[in-house]
């Protein structure tokens, strides 16, 4: 938290919610530059990387370390 908070997705729309959130935590807060296609690409590259992740739940599973 030491930067702030960047927000995304719909809730970055509602106007006012940054200021809000700022006031009320003292937490820097930004909105993404494209809240909602920040949320598509972030989804999108966490899905690319689905077999690594399950890759290494497989290996914490079987006791060795990922």
């Amino acid at each position: 938290m030491d930067r702030g908070i960047v927000m995304t997705g719909g809730g970055a729309l509602l106007d006012g919610l940054d200021r809000l959130i700022k006031e009320e935590t003292g937490i820097p807060t930004y909105i993404a530059d494209d809240p909602l296609a920040c949320v598509a690409l972030g989804t999108g590259k966490a899905l690319d990387s689905l077999s690594n992740i399950e890759d290494s739940l497989t290996t914490l599973k079987k006791g060795g370390i990922a």
